[in-house]
C-alpha cells in the first residue's frame, strides 16, 4: 500500500487519441500501472498511474496536453467478497471520504489493484495499515 501520483489528462474524444499517448509513453519507456477513462461529448478524462510521473507530465505537456496531478492510494486488495466493504467501512469510520476509485482483478487472481482518490491520503494510509488486506 502506498501513496502515488495520479495524472489526469484531457484528450479529444476521437479515435486514436489514447493510442497516441500510449505510444509516446512506450517510446520513452514509461509504464502505465493503472488507467481509467470517462467521456463527455467532446473530450475524455484519462486518469492514470505511471512508473515515472514527472517524465509523463513533461511528455504530455510538451505535446500540448493539459495534465492535473493528484495523490491516490494504491492498494493490493484481496479478491474476495467483502474486501472492499471492509476497506470502505474503515475509511468511513475514520472520517476519510472516498472521492472515487477504480480497480481490476482477474477472476482467478488472489489480489487486485485498487486505486483510491480520498480527501486525506496520509490519514487513509494510516487507517488502512492495520487492516489485513490479503
Amino acid at each position: 500500500m502506498e501513496i502515488a501520483k495520479q495524472l489526469a489528462v484531457f484528450l479529444d474524444n476521437r479515435p486514436g487519441a489514447l493510442a497516441r499517448v500510449c505510444e509516446a509513453f512506450s517510446e520513452k519507456g514509461i509504464n502505465i500501472h493503472a488507467l481509467t477513462t470517462s467521456d463527455t461529448v467532446d473530450h475524455s478524462v484519462v486518469r492514470m498511474v505511471v512508473d515515472d510521473p514527472q517524465s509523463a507530465i513533461w511528455l504530455l505537456e510538451e505535446n500540448g496536453g493539459m495534465v492535473v496531478e493528484d495523490e491516490v492510494l494504491l492498494i493490493d486488495n484481496a479478491n474476495k467478497p467483502g474486501a472492499l466493504a471492509e476497506l470502505a467501512r474503515a475509511l468511513g469510520k475514520a472520517g476519510v471520504n472516498i472521492e472515487y476509485l477504480y480497480c481490476a482483478t482477474a477472476p482467478k487472481s488472489r489480489k487486485g489493484l485498487l486505486v483510491l482518490r480520498v480527501d486525506d491520503a496520509p490519514k487513509a494510509l494510516d487507517t488502512l495499515k492495520v487492516l489485513p488486506l490479503d
